[in-house]
């Protein structure tokens, strides 16, 4: 898409996540990837959405809800009056418990569009670091998150100078072997994590997400 196009879809998302029920509480949505880089056209639109846990939950509403659909965990994993109202939505783990990564990516996005969700319980950028940290670790790359993200709303308040910078392609972003370097990882290891990262992009196809907890 454009970036026009891009921005405007940022947009729409974030305007569904302030005004509209969700599957579960969210309290961040950053932007990420070749829209905070400035490039023009934009291949795939990354977003990070951070999450809340459902507190108290509704045994009754599991219960029903599992005996309709044979899904588990509405009511504690996602809200059970989304599931009701929704139940078309409602997308379970191997497990047969519903999966908040998934659900609101049935949510928010459509199966043919080129964008990517992040979903987790932490905050981007202590996310970006807690992953980096395991990354290295093991050697395994491509769990590795681009830091290079822009924050357009969180508790409610929505950043317009976040969405004007983006229409503007102003954000001054480093290099991503850069960028990993900042956090800590040696020179070899930030280049073979951003071509990990870069290959692993280019394959994706569609709408994709990908879960997560700290």
């Amino acid at each position: 898409m454009d970036r026009e196009q891009a921005v405007d879809r940022l947009e729409a998302l974030v305007d569904r996540v302030a005004n509209e029920t969700m599957p579960v509480p969210v309290r961040e949505v950053w932007a990420f990837g070749d829209v905070a880089l400035g490039l023009d056209p934009v291949e795939r639109l990354d977003v990070y959405l951070t999450k809340d846990v459902i507190m108290g939950g509704d045994a009754d509403a599991a219960a029903a809800f599992e005996a309709e659909y044979g899904v588990k965990g509405v009511g504690t994993s996602v809200r059970a009056a989304w599931a009701e109202a929704h139940p078309d939505r409602v997308r379970a783990s191997d497990n047969g418990y519903a999966a908040p990564e998934q659900c609101l990516a049935a949510e928010l996005v459509a199966d043919h569009e080129p964008i990517h969700l992040e979903v987790c319980n932490a905050s981007f950028e202590d996310n970006v670091r807690q992953r980096l940290t395991g990354a290295l670790a093991r050697d395994a790359y491509e769990e590795v998150l681009d830091p290079r993200g822009v924050c357009l709303w969180v508790d409610g308040t929505r950043d317009e100078e976040a969405f004007d910078r983006l229409r503007d392609a102003s954000f001054a972003m480093p290099t991503l072997v850069d960028a990993l370097g900042m956090l800590g990882a040696d020179e070899d290891a930030a280049r073979e994590a951003a071509a990990t990262i870069t290959r692993e992009r280019a394959e994706q196809e569609g709408a994709s997400v990908r879960g997560d907890m700290v």
